[in-house]
Order: C-alpha cells, then sequence, then structure tokens
C-alpha cells in the first residue's frame, strides 16, 4: 500500500486518507454490487475500520477508522469480494443503468472513458471529475463536474449535449457530439485543462481564456446548439421503474451515514424481498435493485424501520451535515449529532421545495455542502455560528453555545421560519 493520500487527494483504497479518526478509505463501484458482496464489505469496514460508512454526494462509498496496519488488510478484504471500482479521475454515470426513462445506456461509455483516460494519463488535479448523463429520472444535474455530457432526445442518431464547470444549471454549454465521438471528445477536453497545470479546473479556463480553446478541441464534431432545457430535479429516494419490469428502491443514509451494522441488516431485508443487487448512489442513496412490484413499498417500509430514509419528504433529506468532531480533526462541532437533534425542531421550517435547506458544518470548510443553504450552522472557535442564508464562510448573525443546542432552537429557527412563510 502507497503512503496516506494528502489531503485534497482522492483516499482510495491504495491511499487511504488520515481524518480525525483514523484513515479514510473512498471506493466508487462502476458496476452493481451483489449482495452477499455487499455484506461481505460491511463485514470488512466493521472488522477493519470502526464500522462507520458513509455514501457521498457523489456515490462513493466511505469507510472510516482505518489505521496504518488494518487499511492493507481492509483492501486485500474488499479486492476478494470483486466489487468492481476504479481509481483514477472520477467518471460519474447514471447508477441506474437500465432505467426505464433512459434516453442512452452510458454504462459502456462510461467504462470506455475511464480507460481512455487511464492510458491518457494526464496530469490533472485530483478534484476533476466528468459526469456521463444517459438521462431518465435519476439524472446528474444536481452534481457538479469539470466536463458533463447529457443525453439528447435522439431524432435520429443518439447524441451528446456537452457543458464545462457547474452543474446541470450553471454549466457553459458548447453544443452536441455523436455518441461515439464522446471519449475522444472527453479527452481532447481534458487536455485543454491539463495544459493549464495540474491544479487547474475546466471553470478556471474559461475564467481566464473563455470557450475558445474548448471548441477548438472539439473543432469539426461540434454542432453548435442552444442549453438543454433545465429539468425536474432528482429523487434518489423512492422507488424507481427498470426495464425488466421490477424496481430499484432508492433507500437515503441519514446525513450520509451508517454502521455497518445496520447495512448489514438492510441487505438481510433486501435479499428476503427478492432483490438482487445494490449501488450506491448520488446524493447519499443507496438504490437496492432487481425488486418485485409488490415487494417494494413493503422492502421501503422495512428499510424505515430499520433507521433508513425511504420517503423523500423526510426532513433528513434536507439537512446536510459533515462529520464534524471528532471523526474529522478539523470539526469543532459534532456536526452530525446536532443534524440529528434538530430534526424534530426544524421540520415545520422546511421550505416545500426539494433540496438542503440546513447546513451543518464541523468547520468554516463547508463540505458538505458549499452552496448557501437557508440556515447554515458551523463550528467556530468562539462557538457555533449562525449564518441565514449563506454559506459556512458567510458572515455569522449569531454565535451560541452547542451544548445549548436545545434552549437556542426556537431563537435559532424563528427568523428562518419567517423568511420561508412570511
Amino acid at each position: 500500500m502507497n503512503a496516506p493520500s494528502r489531503r485534497g487527494a482522492c483516499p482510495g483504497l491504495s491511499a487511504p486518507m488520515p481524518t480525525g479518526d483514523g484513515l479514510l478509505v473512498r471506493l466508487m463501484p462502476t458496476e452493481p454490487v451483489a449482495l452477499d458482496a455487499f455484506a461481505g464489505f460491511c463485514a470488512a469496514a466493521r472488522q477493519y475500520g470502526n464500522g462507520t460508512i458513509e455514501i457521498s454526494a457523489r456515490g462513493s462509498l466511505q469507510v472510516r477508522g482505518l489505521t496504518p496496519r488494518s487499511a492493507p488488510l481492509f483492501a486485500s478484504a474488499v479486492a476478494e469480494l470483486e466489487i468492481v471500482t476504479h481509481e483514477g479521475v472520477p467518471v460519474v454515470a447514471g447508477p441506474l443503468v437500465h432505467d426505464a426513462d433512459l434516453l442512452i445506456d452510458t454504462g459502456d461509455a462510461a467504462a470506455e472513458l475511464r480507460r481512455a483516460l487511464a492510458h491518457a494519463q494526464l496530469a490533472l488535479s485530483p478534484k476533476v471529475s466528468v459526469v456521463v448523463d444517459g438521462g431518465g429520472r435519476l439524472h446528474l444535474d444536481a452534481m457538479s463536474a469539470d466536463i458533463r455530457l447529457r443525453a439528447v432526445e435522439p431524432a435520429q442518431r443518439p447524441r451528446f449535449w456537452v457543458g464545462l464547470g457547474g452543474d446541470g444549471a450553471s454549466a457553459t454549454w458548447l453544443g452536441s457530439i455523436e455518441q461515439d465521438e464522446a471519449v475522444d471528445a472527453v479527452v481532447d477536453l481534458l487536455t485543454v485543462v491539463a495544459g493549464h497545470g495540474s491544479t487547474a479546473r475546466a471553470a478556471d479556463v474559461l475564467r481566464t481564456e473563455g470557450v475558445g480553446a474548448f471548441h477548438s478541441a472539439l473543432a469539426s464534431r461540434l454542432v453548435r446548439s442552444s442549453a438543454p432545457a433545465r429539468r425536474t430535479p432528482a429523487e434518489m429516494v423512492g422507488l424507481h421503474p427498470v426495464h425488466d419490469g421490477t424496481f430499484a428502491v432508492g433507500i437515503g443514509l441519514a446525513f450520509g451515514h451508517a454502521h455497518a451494522d445496520a447495512l448489514t441488516d438492510l441487505v438481510r431485508v433486501a435479499a428476503a424481498h427478492g432483490a438482487r443487487t445494490v449501488r450506491p448512489a448520488p446524493d447519499r442513496a443507496l438504490l437496492v435493485i432487481g425488486v418485485a412490484v409488490p415487494r417494494a413499498v413493503d422492502l421501503a417500509e422495512a428499510a424505515e424501520l430499520l433507521g433508513f430514509v425511504a420517503r423523500s419528504d423526510d426532513p433528513r433529506r434536507r439537512i446536510a451535515a459533515c462529520p464534524g468532531a471528532p471523526a474529522c480533526a478539523s470539526g469543532l462541532i459534532p456536526a452530525r449529532a446536532l443534524a440529528a437533534a434538530l430534526v424534530p425542531s426544524l421540520e415545520s421550517f422546511m421550505p416545500p421545495e426539494r433540496g438542503i435547506s440546513v447546513h451543518i458544518s464541523g468547520c468554516l470548510k463547508g463540505c458538505a455542502h458549499p452552496m448557501p443553504a437557508m440556515l447554515t450552522l458551523v463550528g467556530t472557535e468562539r462557538g457555533c455560528a449562525v449564518v441565514r442564508i449563506g454559506t459556512a464562510q458567510a458572515r455569522p448573525d449569531a454565535y451560541f453555545d452547542p451544548a445549548n443546542l436545545g434552549t437556542e432552537m426556537s431563537r435559532i429557527a424563528a427568523p428562518a421560519g419567517e423568511a420561508v412563510h412570511g
């Protein structure tokens, strides 16, 4: 095993990252995972780590609490499970390959792109990523990326829109290309980014030079067109039809984490309901795939009894919280513990729109939610900072002792409720 990764790099199996509760590793399965393999993964996380498993906003699996001695053993155990993963430039495709609403099946294109980027060996920032979005109900508009491909409604032959930087709403769209030219196009675009240094991002190049260099890279392959229409936000939690007539049941992890024992129980229940595989999905969810229609609702109810999020209107889906103290060395408040305590008080103040309303950050970095939220609580040396309609870096409106959260809650939440309902 290599030395632990530096902060900011990707903490893969071969290069775990130091955190407050030990070493952390991250892996992104690129194919559905058999139930017994996922149960084995949970057992390895419990045996070699502290048992905490997270699913990130991008759909990666993270295991916490490893040690320099146990991390190589964990990597070996995972290798034996034959879970198909990828280390390198993150290429994120839709989590449900056989989504009944897909315009383009992106599994093969994403796999080919991963191979091409590994062969190209571009010197890219570890933060660079690519999204390959085939459409469907589980689209990836909420996910930011340096390069994004979005399926065009095929009139004759399938095509992809090409976007740079931002998410589905804020990306700079260049036009569209043929499906069979997508891999070469992405490699060429990332070559432009790499030419500006190993820390450059597509958004940096756009700010300094505009779109000219990117247009030149695509040359005659690009058909100029207007930006694609905005779509209704995707909701990973819930029941999703699959081509073969079964359902994928989207189940959320409260605040993005669960203990290995709870996930093992979920696998057992999923198997009893006829599921075949699972796959981590963006927005901190797990898709349980291959459930017959009559049993899908029962499985969702059983998952909720185990403490998981099975309804899209569950208020826990509206709160973003990083691990905080003591799991993160930078954390100054126990963010996830505070999030759990806030749920009953904040439910009545949630606006009707989907999305994150409350962000609880252990420090000023705001890793869990870089965008503004209706209410943001931030760990600082002065205590817990309160920011209304802002990010973790915004100027606080007030400070309070997190130990007094219960008594402070009515004062903290009331103005947020007035802002929403007034």
